[in-house]
């Protein structure tokens, strides 16, 4: 059995940039776009099939032209007959429209809205003040990082006090 010689193409870049993430150009172009912050695999499979282009293919063979319509794609995908379940910040509270945010724009989202928490002295929002947990978890016995606990702190406070009576 003969061997064809390897031909390294010259389409194909090993690294691409969309939306802010280098991607791996070797992933097949579902997980490629899936590294996206805010882009899960659901979300990839949806605006791979709607784009037209073979789930098979490798990020790194799409063209420049290609590559603008994903990012178009995974910016609004609604427009594009992706159904409003699948984004992920339905009815916004500023403008009352289902978007997808994705990339950098999902911190400052959260940012946003957990400052909007604590303005508003909500549950959630006094808990993030307050630095303690926000979803019901218990916190008798954990998330205590950074914190003497117990018997050690009864032989801290003696400590000090003999070192401020001594002074």
């Amino acid at each position: 059995m003969s061997q064809k010689p390897y031909i390294k193409n010259t389409e194909f870049r090993s690294l691409i940039r969309m939306i802010g993430t280098s991607l791996e150009g070797d992933r097949l172009i579902e997980n490629g776009i899936s590294q996206i912050k805010g882009v899960g695999r659901r979300i990839a499979q949806a605006i791979v099939r709607v784009a037209g282009i073979d789930p098979n293919t490798r990020i790194g063979m799409l063209t420049e032209d290609q590559c603008e319509e994903l990012e178009k794609m995974i910016k609004n995908p609604t427009k594009f007959g992706i159904p409003h379940w699948m984004v992920n910040r339905q009815k916004d509270l500023k403008t009352g429209e289902d978007r997808h945010v994705s990339g950098t724009d999902i911190n400052l989202m959260l940012k946003i809205d957990i400052d909007r928490m604590k303005r508003t002295n909500s549950w959630k929002g006094i808990r993030h003040k307050l630095g303690l947990k926000v979803r019901g978890q218990r916190t008798r016995c954990t998330g205590r990082s950074g914190l003497t606990v117990g018997y050690y702190r009864k032989k801290a406070k003696e400590k000090e006090k003999k070192k401020t009576t001594a002074l």
